[in-house]
């Protein structure tokens, strides 16, 4: 973090916080915090005294919401063969789970998907407002199922297999977009996630793009990855996991190197920023202005379900308070930490002073 998002991260916790404790925290003198809480007054950042920072940015995930049923093994699983488990049902879907992220990390967050008029897409309207998501833009659908994601966790927490019943995405179109439209281009930025039908996924790109609208976006999968157009001129950041970028690429990654060649073809079709996740090899960053690899944060591993999502999320909450790519991603890499040590695909230890604490830790 540079010094104003250093003091900007104190403020936040303690609006009431001294310019005295700011420079003894910083490691800066008291005249020079005075004149850096000056500019940041002059920006619009801080708003007078207790120090009221600016309304937090909102943004705008479409996308998915589904019920994530998790069985665990309590041993090493066997194949063809009954398997003794432990459930658990909590609410995900890519979209839903980064608006309740941002939420949880100060953003004024808006959900936009669709669920079925049954009990499972009840109950995902009631958790997701319940985290401070607003879910008034959902499509609420009477003769279609909400969206399941089952998956197969081993004993130490790693997925072995997965199975998704996404088809109600297929019902949104572009005309059911542009009648939100104006909601969408009061946001500060859109996130959105590959589950939503390709033609949907053109008009995203070409509207955010015209609006000059920030457009992140997550593929979900290879598969869903495919339906992205061959131009991506208009997305200001483009998540991929591995397989996401060889695909998106034409390429195989077996090294840094080979990050390095993917993430520049990926930009030359007009992405403005990429971020490789590599598992337990950490993550690439290129931008027009950096680039590099970052190792993992160690961490006990509970669950891996929801770290793709936690790192997605804490990378842009870094990017809309105005971190380098590389701080967004060292963020990204705390929250992707903190949400693998629970069972929670969301997890409720998402929260600015956690995210920032553990950069610290490793830095």
């Amino acid at each position: 973090m540079n010094k104003e998002n250093q003091i900007l991260y104190h403020i936040r916790i303690n609006p009431y916080i001294s310019q005295q404790e700011l420079s003894k925290k910083i490691g800066l003198s008291r005249s020079a915090v005075a004149n850096y809480i000056a500019n940041l007054t002059k920006q619009g950042l801080i708003k007078g005294r207790a120090y009221v920072l600016q309304e937090e940015s909102s943004i705008v995930c479409i996308g998915g919401a589904n019920t994530d049923r998790k069985a665990r093994s309590d041993q090493k699983v066997r194949l063809y063969s009954s398997n003794p488990v432990k459930m658990a049902e909590v609410c995900g879907g890519v979209a839903r789970n980064f608006a309740e992220n941002l939420s949880r990390l100060g953003h004024n967050a808006s959900l936009m998907t669709c669920v079925g008029d049954d009990r499972e897409g009840d109950w995902i309207l009631k958790e997701t407002k319940s985290q401070g998501v607003d879910v008034s833009q959902v499509w609420s659908l009477q003769t279609e199922r909400t969206g399941t994601y089952t998956t197969l966790l081993d004993e130490d927490g790693e997925m072995i297999v997965s199975m998704a019943d996404m088809n109600i995405y297929e019902k949104i179109t572009t005309a059911m977009l542009e009648e939100k439209w104006s909601f969408i281009v009061s946001a500060q930025a859109v996130f959105m996630d590959a589950n939503i039908p390709k033609d949907c996924i053109d008009y995203l790109i070409k509207r955010c793009k015209d609006e000059n609208i920030p457009l992140y976006i997550d593929p979900v999968s290879s598969a869903k990855g495919r339906k992205l157009p061959q131009r991506l001129e208009g997305v200001a950041l483009l998540l991929l996991n591995q397989d996401q970028a060889e695909m998106l690429a034409g390429a195989k990654i077996d090294s840094v190197e080979d990050c390095q060649t993917a993430a520049e073809k990926i930009r030359g079709r007009g992405a403005e920023k990429v971020i490789i996740t590599l598992g337990d090899q950490g993550v690439y960053y290129a931008s027009p202005k950096e680039s590099g690899h970052l190792p993992p944060f160690e961490t006990d591993v509970v669950d891996v379900t929801g770290a793709g999502d936690a790192f997605a999320s804490c990378a842009i909450f870094g990017i809309m308070n105005g971190e380098s790519l590389l701080g967004a991603c060292q963020l990204g890499l705390a929250g992707s930490a903190l949400t693998i040590q629970t069972e929670e695909s969301a997890s409720t230890l998402l929260k600015p002073e956690k995210i920032y604490e553990l950069v610290e830790k490793y830095r």
